[in-house]
């Protein structure tokens, strides 16, 4: 039996502004802009076809040339597509994200209406594709009701992994942690999950406890430069990291390498320390990129990250 990951979620045209100098708010910033194909679904996916991963994407576009190119981007990286829906009521998503001179985000903007409006029947259409599928990678993008009809299509057959994406997206995800495998929040997502500060690491450690006892089987928090936090269900808990990046070039794309890295690890059969370095590493290649996704990602490149950023 085949086997592949089920991307479910967000697909757009990403827009990227860097400055050139230290930005001013309110004002035209000199800058460096390029456009690429994004959505953190489909950024994941991507990550994962090209790490060599069979993959699917359950999303929608619209019937315009901004659907084409995310498309096109998605075969050219070996993702299957056949499947996405084609909307002719919404244009297909856009995201916009404004970094500073060093590479971090500042500020991003989305309009996501059609994937926010994807059809209940979307999801019963495909429910033998979701339900055989190793694992499940979600983001916070489609409808609360739209997510929670996920989880039941899938009823427990399959893994889900979700991004929660913002504090403001995340939201979506109270009442679900039981029909959910693992999450990857943030320090700020976690702290709107849970409603601790997660200033310190035992206020992080009682956040990620929190939502385990609300259902969750996993947690995986990224941390930026500092590495990640895991706990589980089973008691397992850790901090892990690699040697921070001295120079990025871009930082827009880490999150959804980390995720890929994570889904790739666990359906490599990888204990936590494996499929954490994973992640970390992935997140690595993608900081190193102008593009959301690095062209050059790749099970092999990985691996040599790995060992090139591992703390002795």
């Amino acid at each position: 039996m085949e086997k592949y990951v089920v991307g479910v979620g967000g697909a757009n045209l990403d827009m990227h502004a860097r400055s050139r100098n230290p930005v001013v708010m309110r004002d035209s910033n000199p800058s460096y802009m390029h456009t690429s194909a994004g959505g953190v679904t489909r950024n994941i996916i991507e990550n994962l076809a090209r790490q060599g991963v069979s993959c699917k994407l359950l999303t929608a576009v619209g019937n315009d040339s901004f659907g084409d190119r995310i498309l096109r981007s998605c075969r050219e990286a070996g993702v299957d597509v056949t499947r996405v829906y084609v909307s002719m009521d919404f244009p297909s998503s856009c995201y916009f994200a404004l970094t500073d001179q060093v590479g971090d985000m500042l500020i991003g903007a989305s309009d996501m209406r059609i994937v926010e409006n994807l059809p209940f029947e979307y999801l019963d259409e495909n429910r033998e594709l979701l339900q055989n599928a190793e694992a499940v990678v979600c983001d916070t993008n489609p409808s609360r009701e739209f997510i929670e009809h996920l989880t039941e299509i899938v009823d427990g057959k399959t893994p889900i992994f979700i991004d929660p994406v913002s504090t403001t997206y995340s939201k979506k995800l109270e009442g679900l942690y039981e029909r959910i495998y693992l999450a990857k929040p943030n320090l700020i997502e976690l702290e709107m999950l849970s409603g601790v500060v997660c200033s310190t690491d035992d206020g992080i450690r009682r956040a990620a406890d929190i939502l385990l006892e609300k259902g969750l089987s996993c947690i995986a928090v990224s941390l930026g430069g500092r590495g990640c936090y895991y706990a589980d269900r089973q008691g397992r808990e850790m901090f892990r990291s690699l040697r921070r990046v001295e120079t990025m070039t871009d930082a827009t794309g880490a999150g959804d390498a980390f995720m890929a890295g994570l889904v790739h690890g666990w359906c490599e059969g990888m204990e936590p320390e494996g499929f954490i370095e994973y992640a970390l590493a992935s997140g690595i290649i993608a900081v190193n990129s102008t593009e959301t996704i690095n062209p050059d990602m790749s099970d092999a490149l990985v691996k040599a990250t790995i060992e090139e950023y591992r703390i002795v």
